[in-house]
């Protein structure tokens, strides 16, 4: 029987960011499909003249959800029931807006996402464009961490260490993002754009990740 030992490597990498996401919730809202889907329509477009205006290419924007649904309401009558009475249509749509770090590009987008639209709800983050390089020094790592581990265990229980037998790694998705918050006021619609037009040079902090894999050798 080939007598065997487990090990768990643990794997880190940190890189600084190079990368801003621009997350946005745009809603709009009609009692007639037609007038509400137009409404959306309107709104996407002027985000995308507005956009190309500073500089951002066509199609910067993406979309990463899209949804319609009925809204209704629950009014009470004259003798105390309560009815469901149709509202209208509530178009809901998720768009990104990603580009390489500069804070002047960042202030410049947000005054102009706020001045061409009512009220929308902002969320940024910032990440790494290219993912594969500090996903590959974290399993680097980890494979370094495990060998090193079983080197040791090897060493002080007398035995030599052998073969590699198997690697168990689950390839789940990371969160390869700052914990940086970039936040600001935005209930005011009429000031935002004269305060965003202004940046301030902040560096986010570093992205660190990590991760575990288990390694199992051939013991001698």
């Amino acid at each position: 029987m080939t007598r065997t030992i487990t090990v768990k490597g643990i794997g880190k990498a940190s890189s600084k960011p190079d990368y801003v996401v621009i997350s946005m919730n745009l809603g709009s809202n009609h009692k007639d499909y037609d007038k509400a889907m137009s409404m959306a329509a309107d709104n996407i477009q002027q985000l995308n003249q507005t956009l190309c205006g500073i500089g951002f290419e066509k199609g910067s924007v993406k979309t990463t959800s899209f949804n319609v649904r009925t809204i209704y309401d629950n009014i009470k009558d004259s003798n105390g029931n309560y009815q469901r009475v149709f509202c209208g249509y509530e178009v809901t749509h998720k768009l990104k807006l990603e580009f390489d770090l500069d804070m002047n590009t960042l202030s410049r987008a947000l005054s102009s996402i706020a001045g061409c639209l009512s009220h929308p709800q902002l969320s940024i983050a910032f990440t790494v464009k290219d993912t594969t390089a500090i996903n590959e020094e974290m399993l680097r790592c980890a494979t370094a961490n495990a060998k090193r581990k079983a080197e040791i265990l090897c060493e002080a229980s007398g035995v030599t260490m052998g073969e590699l037998i198997s690697i168990d790694y689950n390839w789940q998705e990371l969160n390869v993002y700052s914990p940086t918050r970039y936040d600001y006021l935005n209930e005011d619609i009429d000031i935002l754009p004269s305060i965003t037009r202004s940046s301030i040079d902040i560096e986010p902090e570093d992205i660190n990740v990590s991760d575990t894999a288990s390694f199992v050798w051939e013991i001698r």
